[in-house]
């Protein structure tokens, strides 16, 4: 419930709280808030069996915390009748930066592994980006 509350900002609301309510009748105030909790907690739970027994038997397995668009996909994508898990597992990281890394060093990912391909005619489609040019451009001080 308050997960992300830290311990600053606890501190800062007890204190905050013994201001207000003063330390005599703080302990009253925090039974009163415990007690409306649990009044509101028994309430959402008989309204779940409520909801459960007019489903019927054939929902008897649902969960209200599948409501939830986040927890009713990571339960979908962990179940392995899909078999998203094959999927997930048969993609290679390595080769695949592997091949990213070839192609932006402009060497062929065939000759990377051993296959002797004809380099003459996949070079005339690359521009090398090693090479530097012959002249440079005339400067233009309008321009910049």
């Amino acid at each position: 419930m308050f997960n992300d509350i830290g311990p600053l900002e606890l501190v800062t609301l007890i204190v905050l709280a013994v201001l207000v309510f003063g330390p005599d009748k703080l302990p009253k105030v925090i039974q009163d808030v415990m007690r409306t909790v649990r009044k509101i907690r028994e309430f959402s739970e008989s309204a779940k069996q409520d909801i459960r027994q007019e489903l019927g038997p054939e929902f008897k397995d649902f969960e209200f915390e599948d409501l939830n668009p986040k927890a009713f996909i990571r339960k979908q994508l962990d179940n392995d009748e899909l078999g998203l898990k094959e999927i997930r597992n048969g993609f290679d990281m390595k080769k695949e930066m592997a091949e990213v890394t070839d192609a932006v060093h402009g060497r062929d990912a065939d000759s990377s592994t051993g296959s002797s391909s004809s380099s003459s005619s996949s070079s005339g489609d690359r521009v090398d980006m090693k090479k530097k040019p012959e002249e440079r451009p005339p400067y233009d001080a309008d321009a910049t």
